[in-house]
């Protein structure tokens, strides 16, 4: 099957990468890769088998910004740059990206995905389930071919991954703290894969084994920021910008960081957080509910302190890169660490 060549700057660099599409020395080398990810990308996904074939390229066919194979790129850059090893591993980490949303979207029930109907919508649970599969299957023989290093990140991503999801699913123990317990769920869950881009692309870039390990620091904290302001910007966003009800989460009774923070305050005797948490606890599936419960979380100052901690974790990834001499790829991953909180959805 043949597939036309992505216009790399069409795909859209994500915020705090914008300035790298004007710089005259990078930029054609940041294009050539992207195009050259890209079409590895439905090309690994691509199968003789028709129903495999179709389900394995859905998701990728339909979008997304591929901020991991970016990461992985640009760290990169901070050595050698993007050779053959470096954008397969840029495909692994997007494959990897896209099978677990397969499998997310049937455990949460999720009706869209992309703008278009989620996968089990249209081939039901088990295929949906058996195509996240067989793209990490296909993520794992990729993989090997490269080096031992790398299988073992992958390795390591793969059960933190599954682990994420398996204490999410069950959620806190008995006397486990329900904060501490969910920063480890999204450190597992979102933080891991960022982490195995951004030092993957060290690694293959020919950086040195410090320098790697720096850059998986802060590609975990930059997982971590950016899940903690997706759950702020659930109650903040504005419906038509984002595109999406303000309180989904509220509504799918997902835990997110204001509503543990409510929770904790209203325990500890705050009247107003036991007010607002009555109404999050309410029965959410008329609008007006929802929409008192968002007003009242967001009113409260445990949204305040929701935001104070996801711009925590987007300094601790700066941090992360203090030891790195300056450059402009080092700007572009301190501005993007900055604008995964900064953002309006």
């Amino acid at each position: 099957m043949n597939h036309s060549a992505v216009d790399p700057l069409s795909l859209s660099l994500p915020p705090g990468f914008e300035a790298l599409a004007d710089d005259e020395r990078l930029a054609p080398a940041i294009s050539e890769a992207l195009s050259s990810v890209e079409e590895q990308l439905l090309a690994a996904l691509s199968s003789d088998d028709e129903l495999a074939d179709t389900s394995s390229r859905y998701l990728a066919e339909a979008g997304g910004k591929r901020i991991r194979p970016l990461l992985t790129i640009l760290t990169s850059l901070l050595g050698d740059g993007p050779d053959d090893a470096v954008r397969r591993a840029a495909v692994v980490m997007e494959m990897i990206h896209l099978a677990t949303l397969y499998h997310d979207d049937v455990m949460d029930s999720a009706p869209v995905r992309r703008g278009a109907p989620a996968a089990h919508e249209v081939w039901g649970n088990s295929v949906a389930i058996l195509t996240g599969d067989l793209i990490l299957a296909r993520a794992s023989r990729m993989m090997s071919e490269l080096d031992l290093e790398g299988s073992q990140v992958q390795a390591r991503t793969f059960e933190r991954l599954v682990m994420g999801q398996l204490h999410e699913t069950v959620g806190p123990r008995t006397g486990e703290d329900p904060y501490d317990h969910y920063l480890q769920v999204i450190a597992d869950k979102t933080g891991s894969l960022v982490a195995a881009a951004a030092r993957l692309g060290g690694h293959y870039g020919g950086c040195t084994a410090e320098t790697a390990a720096l850059l998986d620091t802060y590609g975990e904290a930059v997982g971590v920021a950016f899940q903690l302001a997706d759950d702020v910007i659930d109650l903040t966003s504005d419906a038509e910008a984002s595109g999406k009800t303000p309180g989904t989460d509220l509504r799918e009774g997902v835990p997110t960081l204001p509503v543990l923070l409510l929770r904790a305050a209203a325990a500890d005797g705050d009247v107003a957080a036991a007010e607002a948490l009555a109404l999050v606890d309410g029965d959410l599936t008329d609008d007006d509910a929802l929409a008192a419960a968002v007003a009242a979380v967001v009113a409260h100052p445990v949204t305040d302190r929701a935001w104070e901690i996801a711009h925590e974790w987007s300094r601790r990834a700066a941090e992360a890169l203090t030891d790195l001499p300056e450059s402009t790829i080092k700007s572009a991953l301190l501005a993007f660490a900055d604008a995964v909180v900064d953002r309006e959805g």
